[in-house]
């Protein structure tokens, strides 16, 4: 049974995931029962966490089996300090990708709520959901008397609707788990300065999933598998000059100097400052040296003049191998996500940017260089329908076959033939589902129980 009934949308928002899910084509291949039925059990699937958490390995620098067992040593050191529960941590290496690590996650678990209760933003409450802790500064209400020491239920505000300080809230909120207030009320709400750190530990959590905070930060990186497959599907190799147009906070990035041996150069763009610098601080990290990180919209980032060699953007055409182009998006595929506040206006707003930083991909790749474009959400007018408008307005582009291919093929809706759907790799989550639900051995079950997320690769002619 499910703990939540579903991603809580804005009504035209759900009308408008509705249709994509119930176009003529779906409906003429699965029937609009069927049609129907996969729609509801992905607004299900949203609100929820995969059944594993993933962790790319940084085998550029450790074999993985010496960080696998160095991952389950640090992990059962946290589980046994923080726990009384069995502190045996399951660590699976994936057949096809060779620096991923997975770990189960256990849940919904049957934990009674109680009834004095923290709220935390929805931002917040998806992270409890994946192992964190509260920390301060994701909570928005709690009880006029708590003290340090007080168990708590942890609740998330799902519609942003709470007033900061608030002492209840009767809105629309999910449970997550019970904790133990590290803080007083007065310490969280009434200080000068902004308090830090964490404001409820969590001894209860609805998901059980084991907290990284600190735990091998240069060999284990926190990264939802669609996202290291992304790397993978790019294909980089040493000496070449790669594009990541989009590459806040810089896991790809860092995946993409991992995958070349950092041999060669990634350049990173980003048009805020604070972002750029939490991608140098990951390269660093990381001890990834082949990184250059810029502050500048990359939609400008193509040079008028071809001549002019710079070392930072803008660049002249043809300048990279590869270009990454994962792209801003509605986001509508991250999970869990229990409450999307965005109107739809906001979400409809992304496909005319996503079109703009396409132009200038395809300007800045060389002659037989590949292009890969990638999203997190599930939307047809995000992911297929931008793949047939590139086909049809830059005839250089062909598709190419992703490896590896883990996840479903293209969505119908956008025109596309079956051939170029299979070339496409989408990450639908509610298929587990269809299949008889997330149950089963690994790789299937990692495979298909992931965040909702998109890939297609492009070839230049």
């Amino acid at each position: 049974m499910s703990v939540f009934p579903g991603i809580s949308l804005k009504p035209d928002v759900t009308e408008f995931l509705k249709s994509v899910f119930l176009n003529n084509e779906v409906i003429a291949a699965v029937g609009r029962e069927g049609a129907e039925s996969r729609f509801q059990k992905l607004l299900i699937c949203l609100s929820h966490p995969p059944s594993y958490t993933c962790v790319r390995a940084s085998t550029h620098l450790t074999p993985l089996e010496e960080i696998r067992h160095k991952l389950g040593e640090e992990l059962r050191k946290k589980t046994f300090k923080s726990s009384a529960e069995d502190s045996t941590v399951q660590i699976f290496t994936h057949p096809q990708i060779p620096d991923v690590l997975l770990l189960p996650v256990d849940g919904p678990r049957p934990v009674k709520q109680l009834h004095p209760e923290v709220v935390v933003g929805a931002q917040c409450g998806s992270a409890v959901l994946r192992g964190a802790h509260v920390f301060v500064p994701g909570i928005i209400a709690s009880p006029k008397y708590m003290k340090a020491g007080d168990v708590v239920s942890v609740v998330s505000d799902l519609e942003a609707k709470c007033t900061r300080g608030a002492k209840s809230f009767l809105g629309k909120k999910a449970f997550v788990g019970n904790g133990v207030a590290e803080l007083d009320r007065s310490g969280i709400f009434c200080t000068d300065e902004p308090a830090k750190g964490i404001g409820v530990r969590m001894v209860e959590p609805l998901y059980l999933s084991p907290s990284f905070d600190g735990v091998l930060p240069s060999l284990a990186f926190l990264q939802n598998l669609p996202s290291v497959v992304v790397g993978h599907v790019l294909g980089p190799r040493p000496g070449e000059r790669i594009l990541d147009m989009c590459a806040a906070p810089g896991g790809k990035t860092c995946h993409i100097a991992a995958l070349m041996g950092d041999q060669g150069e990634v350049v990173a763009l980003d048009k805020i400052q604070n972002k750029i610098e939490r991608v140098l601080q990951n390269a660093q990290m990381l001890h990834l040296r082949s990184i250059k990180a810029y502050c500048f919209n990359s939609i400008k980032a193509v040079s008028s003049d071809s001549t002019q060699e710079t070392e930072g953007p803008p660049f002249p055409p043809e300048s990279f191998d590869r270009v990454l182009l994962d792209a801003p998006c509605s986001g509508l595929g991250q999970r869990p996500n229990m409450g999307c506040a965005w109107s739809l206006k906001e979400i409809r707003s992304y496909q005319p940017l996503q079109r703009k930083l396409f132009h200038t991909a395809v300007r800045l790749l060389k002659k037989g260089g590949i292009l890969v474009y990638s999203t997190c959400t599930v939307t047809l007018a995000e992911n297929e329908e931008q793949v047939a408008w590139a086909l049809d307005s830059f005839p250089c582009l062909t598709l190419q076959p992703q490896e590896p291919h883990i996840g479903a093929e293209g969505m119908l809706g956008a025109g596309l033939s079956p051939e170029q759907l299979r070339l496409l790799q989408r990450f639908s989550p509610e298929l587990s589902w269809d299949q008889g639900g997330i149950e089963g051995p690994l790789p299937s079950r990692a495979d298909r129980d992931t965040i909702g997320f998109f890939i297609a690769k492009f070839l230049k002619n």
